[in-house]
Order: C-alpha cells, then structure tokens, then sequence
C-alpha cells in the first residue's frame, strides 16, 4: 500500500460506532479487515456514509449482498462492458461476480448411438445428442436425473431418432429442483413404435422450464405419456412446439399435467398438426393450479381421422387462461371431447379462435364446462356444448391452499401472546450478488447476449419476465425503481424517503413454517401510518430488486417465540399496508383472509433477503 492508498484507508476507517437495524451490533461485515479501500464493496460502504445522514454503517444483511469482484476484476470486468465484449468472458465472469448463470453442459455427447439397454440413475448436466438414434428395440432409463439441483440443466437433441420399438423412461426427472433448463429437441422424430414415458417430471420444482421442439415429429404409432408432469411446481413454462406434427397413429397421454402447480405456462404450438389417426388425453390437465396459463396453437390443424380427449381440465383451478387458436382446423374427421373443463373458483379466461372451422365430418363436444369461454370463428355444426355453468364453483375457501398459511394476516394479530403460523420465508432464489455500478450501468440493452439468452431459452424467459415486471406501469399511489446495484437501491430510497433511513430484514429464517408465538412488538416511527421502501428480489442472472413505495403503511418488529418454550428465536419484521382499495380483487390476501380491496389491511412479513426501508425513528 503506498502513502495515497493509505491515507485513503486511515480516513475512511477513522470511525467506528456502528448500528444495524435488523442485524445483530457487530462490525458491518468487518470492515477493517477490508485491505483494499477500492474493491466494490469499500466502495458501497464510503457510498453509505455519502448518502445517508446519521453516524451509521450499512447493515451486514445489506453489506453482504456487495459484489465480492476484486479492484482488478471489478475494472477488467468494466473494461469489456464498455466494449460490447463481457459475453466472451461469461464463464469468468459469472464465477468471479457470483451470479446466477446456467451452467455449461458437458462439451460431449453421452454413449453416442450406444447400442445396449442402459439406465442412467442421479444424472444430471449432461448433453445426450445422437442418444439411441437409429436405435433397433431396447429401452434406456432415466431415474432421479438431475433431482435435488439447484440448477438443473440437461439437453437431450436427436435422441431415439429414427429408432424402431425403442422405449424410453424418465422417473423422478428433475424433481425438487430449483431452476430447472430441459430440452428435447428432434426427440424421437421419425421413429417407429416403442414409446416414451415421462413420470414424476418436474415435481414440486421451483421455475421448471422444459422444451419440446420437434417432439415425436413424423413418428409412426409411437406412445408417448406424461404422467404427473410439473406437479405442484411453482412458476415456469413449458413449450411443445411442432409436437407429433406429421405423426402417424401416435398416442398421446398427459395425466396430472401441472397439477397442483402455481403460475406455470405451458405452450403447444403445431401439436398433432396434420397428424393421421392421432390419439391424444389430457387428463387433470392443470387441475387444482393457482393461475394456470395454457396456449395451444395450430393444435390438430389439417389432422387426419385424431381423436383428443380433455377431462378434467383446469379444473378446481383458481381463475386460470386457456388459448385454442385454429384448434383441429381444416382437419378430416376429427373427434375432440372436453369433459368437466375450466370448472374453476374464480372465473377463468379461455378463447376459441378458429376452432374447428373448416373441419370436415368431425365432432366436437363440450361437457359440464365453466363460465368464461369466448368463442370466436367456430365450426357452428358439429359442435355440441352441454351443461355450461354460468358462474364460478365453489365459495371460494378450497382456494387459500394456494395461499400458504400465515403468508397475510391482519394487523390485530401482531399483538402479545398471539400464536400464528409462520409461512416458508425462506430465499429459494439461486444466490447471487448486486453488480458494481461501473459495471451496471454499462449493460442497458445488452443482458440477453452477454448470458447467451437465445431466442426461446429459458434464461430468455427469466429476463424478460423481470424486465417486464420492472417496466409495468405503477400502481395508484406506488412509487417503484428495479435496481441492481446496492448504490442504485440507496438512492431510490433516500430520494423517497430522505436520507435519515434506515434498513430492516427478518433476522433469519428460524421458526420458518412452523407455528410461533409474537412476543414484543414495536411499531416504528411510533407505529403510526408512514411511507415504507420494501425491495423484493426478482429471477436474474445478478441481483436485481424491485422497489416500490406505497404510502400508508404501517412497519412492525416483534420476537419470535418459540411455543414450547417461549424463547426468542427470531426478530421478525412485518409491513401492514393500510389502504388495499387499488389492489386486484383475485390477489391472494382476499383468497386467504376473504374481503376485497379496500375493506381490509392486510400485513405479510419481510422473507429473506428482501428488505424495507423506513425513516429513522
């Protein structure tokens, strides 16, 4: 260190008194064993004392969260920023700065064109190309691929094409897993008999996002079946594209097809498209989901003598969307049955465009099916509606199991004594750090080719779900920024706020999912209404928040006991929005505590790592 570098360091380190607002007192992130005064997080620190008035460090919850870049990389990393270049250093780069980046898959292929039976258990990353092409009978096992990851990324191109009476079986494929990335693509195209069976594929996975693309495509009188695919997943989308298009007495089962799921996409583009003599169910397709989204595309266009069945579709969902565009058009005496379809809680939106229309000798029926369809350009004859309910089923309660328990409560529940039950506040983001601002401020319009997000992958779909959340006009009232530096998150709040803030989070996740007890409880800024900055991470290649203010609020920290022994095990902090009356009537907090918008507070606690910002008291 020379006499410039260490007159920076005796300044800046000069104080010590230190305070943490929902953290324990220690040293913020122990500053003084910091060395380098120029590494990202030095700077964020001499950016916390610029910014917010008071004789205060940032909180080790906040400092923690600095990008970890050395002085060196942090300006080599810059350098190639500015020059369009930081894509060629991606794997370097994701590593050093600690960011969420699909891995690269195995530069091989796996047992390339292997001729015998194999099984494959608790795989994962793998590339599998060419896999059991032109393969001649056999069968090939998948069990516990890729279960348990926290990015799970596989890649099966040209496997069991061209075979003949070639089985396939995946058991357990990717289940439990956090951000899972599956492709299909050409999988058994042109192949003859034998069959595919999917089992347990995506269950209870956190962002499932798998595609189809050519799946079955020109394949003759070969099976396929999804048994309990993207069950009681959460979020993510699935694709089928050109799905069995072209196929020849193909059949085709989806059973407890994303079941139990929350909010997962699927997409079917060209499936079965001038298909012959297709057979295809879906049975429990998106039944007992929380907002399911389903798009069908050219489905059974120009098809040739299919039959597809829909029982039980969507249904005991909670309100949902359903997209049939040019469903068995211009098809050849084709035979569609939808059964107990869209019966849902809360009116759902489903759109028929051009279905059916120019069918020849076919029949479409429709039977005990919920109230919100539109049908536009449907084949008037042929087509046969039966026992259409007029308003959404049930009253509503079956809904809160999408809700989970202790998620919202009311504000009279933060009171001494009280036992509730503590939701899962746990963080299952994959981990990642804020950029430094030099670098930040230097990809505007480049994200999706530095991470190499290809058109349709799924790293494509996580960007711009969050930019698109990020530019979604605000709410009556809201004031909202996406910030993905620590800097840019202390100016949006000191501009809202002012700059005598401070920060709180939970203090940690003990008491997670289990019932606890509310010791004391303090109300700050007196507990009065006030004006709060709650930030809340959003699915991104590097820590990106999405900040908003609301006015009318009222913020709380209380103990957390344990019921047993009534010992402090956590500081929990909890926000209380008082007005809810510009909020949707289908939000979750009326599903689980009933009431709507306006008529009720409603409160939820800080999870983990996001965080809300308040004046000092």
């Amino acid at each position: 260190m020379n006499i410039i570098e260490a007159a920076i360091f005796l300044c800046f380190f000069s104080s010590s008194n230190v305070y943490f607002a929902g953290a324990s007192k220690q040293t913020a992130g122990n500053i003084t064993a910091s060395k380098n005064p120029f590494t990202p997080k030095a700077s964020l620190i001499r950016y916390w004392s610029k910014r917010i008035n008071g004789n205060s460090s940032p909180p080790s919850f906040f400092l923690s969260k600095a990008s970890p870049l050395t002085t060196l990389d942090s300006t080599r990393f810059a350098s190639l920023a500015s020059r369009h270049a930081l894509d060629t250093r991606l794997s370097d780069f994701c590593t050093a700065a600690k960011l969420f980046c699909f891995p690269e898959l195995a530069a091989h292929s796996v047992a390339e064109k292997h001729g015998d039976d194999v099984g494959f258990s608790v795989y994962s990353r793998k590339n599998f190309t060419n896999y059991g092409s032109d393969r001649l009978s056999g069968a090939d096992t998948f069990k516990n691929y890729s279960g348990g990851d926290n990015i799970g990324v596989d890649s099966f191109r040209r496997y069991s094409r061209d075979s003949a009476g070639h089985d396939d079986g995946f058991s357990n494929y990717a289940g439990e897993v956090n951000v899972a990335d599956q492709s299909f693509a050409t999988y058994a195209t042109g192949s003859t008999g034998g069959s595919g069976d999917f089992a347990n594929y995506h269950t209870n996975a956190n962002q499932p996002n798998g595609r189809f693309t050519s799946y079955s495509d020109e394949a003759n009188g070969r099976s396929q079946s999804f048994t309990a695919y993207s069950e009681n997943a959460n979020s993510g989308a699935q694709t089928f594209t050109s799905y069995s298009k072209n196929g020849n007495g193909a059949p085709n089962g989806f059973s407890g097809y994303g079941s139990g799921s929350n909010v997962v996409k699927s997409g079917f583009s060209g499936y079965g498209e001038t298909g012959n003599g297709g057979n295809d169910t879906f049975a429990s397709y998106g039944g007992d989901g929380n907002l399911p989204v389903n798009d069908f595309k050219k489905y059974g266009e120009g098809g040739n003598g299919a039959v597809y069945g829909f029982n039980n579709y969507r249904d005991q969902s909670n309100i949902g969307a359903d997209s049939f565009s040019s469903y068995a058009k211009d098809s050849h005496n084709e035979k569609v049955n939808f059964v107990n379809y869209g019966k849902s809680f809360n009116l759902g939106s489903d759109d028929f465009t051009g279905y059916g229309q120019g069918e020849d000798g076919g029949n479409v029926s429709f039977k005990t099916y919920g109230q919100g369809p539109s049908f536009k350009s449907y084949a008037k004859d042929g087509v046969v509606f039966a026992r259409y309910f007029n308003k959404a089923s049930s009253s509503g309660k079956k809904v809160n199991k999408w809700i989970e328990p202790g998620k919202f409560f009311r504000e009279s529940m933060l009171k001494e004594g009280t036992s509730m039950q503590m939701p899962d506040i746990t963080d299952k983001m994959p981990k990642r750090t804020f950029l430094p601002r030099t670098i930040v401020s230097k990809l505007s319009g480049e994200v999706h080719t530095i991470f190499g997000a290809g058109e349709n992958s799924s790293m494509a779909g996580i960007i711009s779900s969050a930019i698109s959340e990020c530019e979604r006009p605000p709410s009556p009232g809201e004031t909202k920024r996406c910030v993905g530096s620590a800097e840019d998150m202390i100016d949006f709040a000191t501009t809202v706020l002012g700059r005598g803030v401070v920060v709180r989070t939970t203090e940690n996740v003990v008491g997670s999912k289990k019932k606890i007890v509310i010791g004391k409880v303090r109300g700050i800024n007196g507990g009065d209404l006030t004006r709060a900055v709650s930030c809340h991470q959003s699915l991104y290649p590097y820590l990106l928040y999405y900040c908003h203010s609301v006015p009318k609020v009222r913020v709380y920290e209380a103990d957390l006991l344990d019921p047993e022994s009534l010992e402090k095990i956590n500081n929990g902090v909890a926000v209380c929005h008082i007005d809810t009356s510009a909020w949707s009537a289908s939000h979750g907090a009326f599903l689980a505590l009933g009431s709507g918008p306006g008529r009720i507070e409603v409160c939820h606690w800080i999870f983990e790592n996001d965080m809300t910002w308040t004046t000092v008291d």
